[in-house]
């Protein structure tokens, strides 16, 4: 197959993306005073400026891979741009709570068109290029971490020198450029015939999205409250309703058949587990920054960026090369337990803790890990998907890693409030309580590792003379 010519412009374009989508999750974090103080959020309503965007993006990310299918993946890339400069245009102006919890919901919307539409793309600009997806596919995954640490330090920034709807406006016109060379750069992917699966479709998404919502709110309302426990039920009951409309749909919006893709099940599963431990693992690094050692919030994410750089330079220089010689599963159990080992060693941070003792160390450890065990998933999510599916997967993984990152950070959130995290004037108990969220992420990290060791499937790693085998 003749290679596009234009395909490492091409995936600089689809990198963006991926690095735009995930720094909308952090970009927030230090600007959530100064919103609560000019928009009027109570206490309990500020989180929803984070949580309409989660909920959002991980109830419709199925639905954005189903369309991506089924009407083009650039057509579904170009309408996710579309909606997430509405979004970012309705966050940067509103003038109160509802508009804004409102704007970022949208952004949430784009974002799920955005990102398995990307990653199709991307299979098909590297398709029959089985020496350069693996460098293609560390690149683009590379982005993801960096969007989060990004966040936080452009966050301080922006905020601190300009206002709190800057984060916001910021995406306008990043996302007008990428709809300009997106004609001229990416590849136009035809749909394929069938109807969209609307009882499918509305089950799914109001499954998922209830399920986040009962996850978000559980550590503030209690896991065994009736809102919970009701959202949770609910979300049951929704998702069962799902899989029998499959069953029966002509044109489902999720073939059950996918699932017998290689390693497609064991690959979400360890996407899941490592969402559950990195995301509470970066989140409650920040807040030991802040809150123990007294850093301001430009300071913090300066801390995060070795580790960041660190992950980035692994996946675009180590990764790709390391799947080629040994396969996806070696690398994805040895990642998730590398990340426990980082985990493990952040767990004995002190009150008096320093950031060349207490961080550094642990951190650059867990991004060893982390750039070993995300791209790898990924692929073996992906890879081995029919090319018709290829939206649907990268649909499902993503999900599978949101979904998991919420209920990682919300299990971990209970873990460090029960030993003391909440008590901020007490910076013994604070560093308890984040001691124990980072030992708790240890253990999902390492049982992942576990899990993934017995579930995941071992294909022949590519030889040099096999340039025409892609690892899955």
């Amino acid at each position: 197959m003749q290679p596009n010519p234009r395909r490492w412009w091409a995936l600089s374009v689809l990198a963006t993306a991926q690095f735009m989508v995930i720094m909308d999750t952090s970009i927030i974090g230090v600007a959530l005073p100064d919103m609560q103080r000019e928009l009027g959020f109570s206490p309990g309503g500020l989180q929803w400026v984070f949580n309409a965007y989660v909920i959002a993006l991980g109830g419709l990310l199925l639905l954005g891979g189903r369309l991506s299918d089924l009407f083009g993946a650039r057509r579904i890339f170009t309408a996710g741009w579309a909606t997430l400069i509405a979004g970012s245009v309705l966050a940067a102006v509103a003038d109160n709570a509802g508009w804004e919890i409102a704007g970022r919901a949208v952004q949430g919307v784009g974002s799920a068109l955005i990102t398995p539409a990307a990653m199709t793309l991307l299979m098909v600009l590297f398709a029959g290029q089985p020496r350069e997806l693996p460098k293609a596919m560390a690149f683009y995954g590379a982005a993801a971490p960096a969007g989060g640490t990004a966040g936080v330090f452009l966050g301080g920034v922006i905020t601190e020198w300009l206002s709190w709807p800057w984060i916001f406006a910021v995406y306008v016109p990043i996302g007008l450029l990428t709809l300009a060379v997106t004609p001229a750069l990416l590849p136009r992917v035809p749909g394929r015939s069938g109807r969209l699966d609307i009882a499918g479709a509305v089950t799914v998404t109001g499954g998922l999205a209830l399920a986040v919502y009962a996850i978000v709110q559980a550590p503030g309302t209690g896991w065994t409250s009736a809102a919970t426990v009701l959202s949770l039920l609910g979300a049951a009951a929704l998702l069962v309703v799902f899989v029998s409309v499959q069953r029966r749909s002509a044109n489902p919006l999720m073939p059950l058949s996918v699932w017998r893709t290689p390693n497609l099940g064991a690959a979400n599963i360890a996407m899941a587990l490592l969402g559950a431990a990195w995301i509470p693992m970066w989140y409650f690094l920040n807040l030991y920054l802040q809150q123990v050692l007294g850093y301001g919030a430009f300071a913090s994410g300066a801390a995060l960026v070795p580790m960041t750089a660190l992950m980035m330079l692994l996946m675009v220089t180590v990764t790709g090369r390391l799947i080629g010689r040994f396969g996806t599963k070696p690398l994805i159990v040895t990642g998730l337990a590398v990340l426990a080992v980082g985990l493990g060693v952040l767990s004995t941070v002190e009150p008096t803790g320093r950031f060349l003792t207490d961080v550094l160390p642990g951190s650059l450890v867990s991004a060893v890990g982390m750039s070993l065990v995300f791209i790898p998933a990924l692929m073996a999510a992906i890879s081995a998907a029919p090319a018709e599916q290829g939206g649907l997967a990268s649909g499902i993984v993503n999900t599978t890693y949101q979904i998991g990152s919420a209920l990682g950070l919300a299990a971990t959130t209970a873990v460090a409030t029960s030993i003391g995290a909440g008590l901020l004037a007490d910076r013994t108990a604070l560093t308890d309580g984040f001691s124990a969220a980072f030992t708790a992420a240890a253990i999902v990290a390492l049982g992942g590792a576990a899990l993934a060791l017995g579930s995941l499937r071992s294909p022949r790693p590519a030889k040099v003379s096999d340039p025409e085998r892609v690892n899955a």
